[in-house]
């Protein structure tokens, strides 16, 4: 491949660099240029491009990494299509992620232009969530280099899924005089919101004194009634011969190993009582904060094995540091709660799918156009600060639907450009916000305490989470998005919304069901028509 500035009479059929923009001149980086193009390069006066010629048996970026992505053979993921070079891979399921770091370092050495990036060994992740992405970095690579990577990749899968299996769970509380009913009231939330994203329940949850005795009949019959058994001590194990372990012996059971390389979590064990687990969680599986044990009980609900020399071997990066995803130890819940988080209602657009008549102006009950039920929905939220409404197509009608509500307007006079510039400017009004969320006009079946829901889950990941509500599963409307992706939010153009900035994240979002409220779209005539009759039944 030559790389440089070429003369636009040699230019044809070589690869832009650069993008050339000159008036409404406007060729994208990546674009092989026709003769046509070099036709409007001329009359734009430009004399040469920044551009790659490919040599023979040169393989272009798109062609190349689709060619390494379907070699990897990747099981319950999604692999996407190839746009400048990049091919983003998503998880299909809740999982644990295994690659094969040796086919991955294999791959890594061919080529410096040819690269994979993943996730790392046994991370846990969401169904949606990218796990790794394909990026053949220079325009081009050699037919020759290609090939050694996809021989590479034909020894075997170089990354894995180990889907989740949901679980029927007991969990055991000790109890002291001094244990406090909030503090056991807590650790069984905190461990069911872990145990959702394996779809796992629990079925059991027990009492009992810190004695050996109590303890042992307890866990005896939980695991009768289980998949697993998770044992929360008043007081931490600090020995071999412990309460904990001391009552999983008297129990039938046996204890498998104690104590592991991973701050925080060292405090926990690993036993069973015949073919079912039974963990000694340590103190710090009480917090939603990120720990040893999350590490372990992941691999269980993968039905991966735990073994003793698996533990030994989580020393190195065993002592987990503070990160994006997970709340700071120095921060208190209440100081995160206080996240501010604004909503922006989009409903500056043209409504083409209703025909002439503005959807957001259709009255969904008697005297309620369907935008002042939006925005009402939104003033009516617990733990939002202000509602913003962005307005563009028919502004003079949708101010006037607005009238006498605490709203501030936005106006797009860009809108006809797309959805993109109604987040744009949404973004821009809600400035001073930790999270924005995201409210589409014509979703008529929302309830305030779906967007409470969602505010309130924003704000315990501390503002630096994705969150959206589902249905049945699958991400739709409305989405918090976290101020640390206004960035990418002014990089939108055209009629797309944050679905790009969302799939490009390495965590997937968080995802709160709220069922059919969060899909249905009240953007046709028929879907208002049946709006409006199923709203005057519950009325």
């Amino acid at each position: 491949m030559k790389f440089g500035e070429i003369a636009i009479d040699e230019a044809e059929g070589a690869i832009l660099a650069h993008a050339a923009k000159s008036g409404r001149l406007d060729l994208r980086k990546g674009r092989r240029l026709t003769a046509e193009d070099v036709a409007a390069l001329r009359e734009a006066d430009m004399t040469s491009v920044i551009a790659a010629q490919l040599d023979a048996g040169d393989v272009g970026e798109d062609e190349a990494a689709a060619w390494v992505a379907a070699a990897l053979r990747a099981p319950h993921m999604t692999i996407g299509l190839a746009a400048t070079g990049r091919v983003n891979i998503h998880a299909d399921t809740a999982g644990v992620f295994r690659p094969d770091k040796a086919l991955v370092d294999a791959l890594n050495a061919v080529d410096p232009g040819i690269t994979l990036a993943t996730l790392g060994e046994n991370a846990a992740v969401r169904a949606g969530q990218m796990v790794a992405t394909i990026k053949i970095i220079p325009l081009a690579v050699p037919g020759s280099a290609l090939q050694k990577a996809l021989d590479i990749l034909n020894r075997g899968p170089a990354i894995g899924i180990a889907p989740f299996a949901a679980r029927a769970v007991a969990i055991i509380q000790t109890t002291l005089p001094a244990t406090a009913t909030k503090m056991l009231e807590k650790t069984r939330r905190v461990t069911e919101d872990r145990l959702a994203l394996s779809g796992s329940r629990v079925v059991v949850e027990t009492r009992v004194p810190h004695r050996a005795t109590d303890l042992s009949v307890a866990i005896a019959e939980a695991a009768l009634k289980s998949d697993l058994v998770l044992v929360f001590g008043a007081s931490a194990v600090i020995d071999r011969s412990d309460v904990i372990p001391a009552a999983i012996e008297q129990a039938g059971g046996e204890v498998d190993y104690f104590g592991m390389p991973v701050d925080p979590g060292n405090l926990l064990l690993v036993g069973r009582i015949g073919k079912v687990p039974v963990i000694g969680a340590p103190g710090c599986a009480r917090s939603p904060k990120e720990n040893g044990f999350d590490w372990v009980l992941d691999r269980i609900m993968a039905g991966m094995e735990v073994t003793p020399s698996l533990l030994q071997s989580w020393g190195v990066g065993g002592l987990l540091a503070e990160i994006e995803t997970r709340p700071r130890p120095r921060q208190s819940v209440s100081e995160s709660m206080t996240r501010r988080v604004d909503a922006i209602v989009l409903a500056a657009g043209r409504s083409t799918r209703m025909g002439e008549q503005n959807k957001l102006l259709a009255e969904i009950a008697p005297g309620l156009p369907m935008v002042r039920h939006a925005a009402e929905t939104a003033l009516k939220a617990n733990g939002l600060k202000a509602v913003h409404v962005v307005i563009g197509h028919h502004s003079d009608e949708v101010r006037r639907a607005l009238v006498g509500l605490d709203v501030q307007l936005v106006e797009n006079s860009q809108f006809a450009e797309g959805l993109s510039t109604s987040l744009r400017a949404g973004f821009a009004a809600a400035r001073d916000a930790d999270g924005v969320l995201v409210l589409l006009a014509d979703q008529p079946f929302l309830k305030s305490r779906d967007l409470e829901r969602l505010v309130e889950r924003f704000k315990r990941s501390e503002g630096r989470m994705v969150v959206a509500a589902a249905d049945n599963g699958t991400r739709r409307n409305p989405v918090i998005l976290p101020a640390h992706t206004r960035d990418a939010v002014d990089q939108l153009t055209g009629d797309i919304g944050a679905a790009p900035i969302i799939e490009a994240m390495t965590e997937a979002p968080i995802l709160i069901e709220i069922g059919e409220a969060a899909s249905f779209d009240a953007d046709t005539p028929d879907s208002l028509t049946e709006a409006q009759k199923r709203l005057a039944r519950e009325a």
